[in-house]
């Protein structure tokens, strides 16, 4: 009885003892330490007295159940008031021991359950915001069980949040407990298991881009695999998928343009220049020969031919995505572009000494274009002005008459040009390649009244 009295005292359990009228006969020692009160002070006492007022029924009718069904246990969560005045929240394990000569009353085992009521209060807030960010997200998730066999690892569907279900047409109840070849075929099936097969080999998430038709029309999808590791073994894979349809329709255009325009550049650069320098030639042996007032006008008509034609195929090679930048200081830039125009007595003025991340080929491009614009339009005594004007824009600026505000996105056009020496595909230029740095281009009044060419999304090096 030594040990079993010390096992008893010492037990974090509270074993109680109450007679058929529900006064307690006898409390544990270990009742100190959980609820504060010292044995003799409950013994005597009716236990219901220290019971939270909206858990005495259900106490009561667990006592009677035992009492009326001697071999029934039962187990009930009740609050008990501790001897600070605070509740105390407890489990108790009623047993019907009436015919124990040792016990001669109803044992209820009690132990504190408050950690665990409140951890139980905490996962059940968790697995609320899970269910909420799981119908809320717009990305697409799915759950997928995996079984390990003898025969290899095999995937089942688990769950698919309402985003997957909304964008693909399939629901959970149509995929629980389906394999990948169950719900979308053999070939394509297997393709998916091939996919969740490299994800549990690796035991690391990994992404890829998928073709998976559905009836909704979505084809493309960009896909996140996440392995659930427990005891080493991968049991669950969790599945983020974003539909990229539009986006991989887009990429496959602009590829196809981009091989259009490749062939367009292809025939004007080597089709039409072949046969207008053939043409340039003849019309200069020509004017050798003959004393034609034709001559010149045909002459200045092939030499535009030739601007219209350069100017075409800087358009076409020029206006694709940058893929490879470098740093490119802005004033030798600025320096060796205005070499290359016809300036006169015209004057440049590089107000920021930065440099810029760009295609240095394109932005040359980029300013004997504005430059030569301020020249047509400002003549040779025009001043321009280059600069940075915050953390992400770049301007070029002239001090000549300006553009109309009207006029300001009709420049870009094609073709659109105020003199009649103009192919009209300068500023066109200017913006394409703008485009394909990433940055947008704008104009506004300058400083001097003349126009003011902003570009915004400029990388700088500092």
């Amino acid at each position: 009885m030594g040990l079993h009295r010390k096992l008893v005292e010492e037990s974090s359990d509270i074993p109680t003892v109450i007679d058929a009228d529900g006064e307690i006969t006898y409390v544990s020692p270990s009742v100190t330490r959980t609820l504060g009160y010292e044995p003799e002070e409950l013994v005597g006492e009716v236990g219901f007295e220290y019971q939270h007022p909206d858990d005495r029924d259900t106490v009561a009718d667990a006592i009677e159940t035992v009492r009326s069904n001697p071999d029934e246990i039962e187990v009930v969560e009740t609050r008990f008031r501790r001897a600070d005045g605070s509740w105390c929240w407890i489990e108790a394990t009623i047993q019907n021991r009436l015919d124990d000569p040792d016990i001669d009353g109803i044992l209820v085992n009690s132990r504190d359950i408050s950690l665990r009521r409140r951890e139980r209060r905490r996962y059940r807030g968790l697995a609320e915001e899970y269910r909420t960010l799981l119908q809320s997200v717009e990305d697409n998730i799915f759950f997928l069980d995996v079984e390990s066999t003898e025969d290899g690892r095999v995937y089942r569907f688990d769950r698919l949040n309402r985003s997957y279900e909304e964008q693909t047409g399939i629901t959970t109840e149509d995929v629980r407990g389906e394999t990948p070849v169950e719900v979308f075929g053999e070939e394509l099936g297997t393709e998916l298991r091939a996919n969740y097969e490299r994800c549990a080999a690796a035991g690391e998430p990994i992404s890829y881009q998928e073709e998976v038709p559905v009836e909704t029309g979505a084809r493309f999808w960009q896909t996140v695999l996440t392995p659930v590791v427990e005891g080493g073994d991968v049991t669950r894979i969790i599945g983020i998928t974003r539909n990229v349809t539009e986006r991989v329709k887009r990429e496959r255009q602009l590829e196809s343009q981009n091989e259009q325009l490749e062939e367009f550049a292809s025939v004007v650069s080597h089709d039409l220049r072949n046969p207008l320098s053939v043409a340039q030639a003849r019309t200069e042996l020509l004017a050798d020969e003959v004393d034609s007032e034709h001559v010149p006008p045909v002459s200045r008509s092939l030499d535009r031919m030739e601007e219209i034609v350069d100017d075409t195929l800087t358009l076409a090679k020029q206006g694709q995505v940058v893929s490879e930048s470098e740093p490119v200081p802005l004033g030798d830039l600025v320096e060796s572009c205005w070499e290359n125009v016809d300036a006169g007595a015209a004057a440049v003025e590089l107000e920021s000494d930065v440099t810029v991340v760009g295609d240095r080929s394109r932005l040359q491009h980029v300013f004997e274009n504005l430059f030569r614009n301020a020249l047509d339009h400002g003549g040779t005594n025009v001043t321009v002005r280059v600069g940075r004007s915050d953390d992400h824009e770049l301007y070029v600026e002239d001090s000549g008459p300006g553009i109309p505000e009207e006029e300001r996105e009709r420049v870009f056009e094609p073709g659109h040009t105020s003199t009649r020496e103009g192919t009209g595909f300068g500023l066109t230029i200017v913006r394409r390649i703008a485009e394909a740095h990433g940055w947008t281009v704008s104009i506004v009044d300058g400083a001097d009244g003349g126009a003011r060419f902003e570009f915004s999304g400029v990388e700088f090096v500092d």
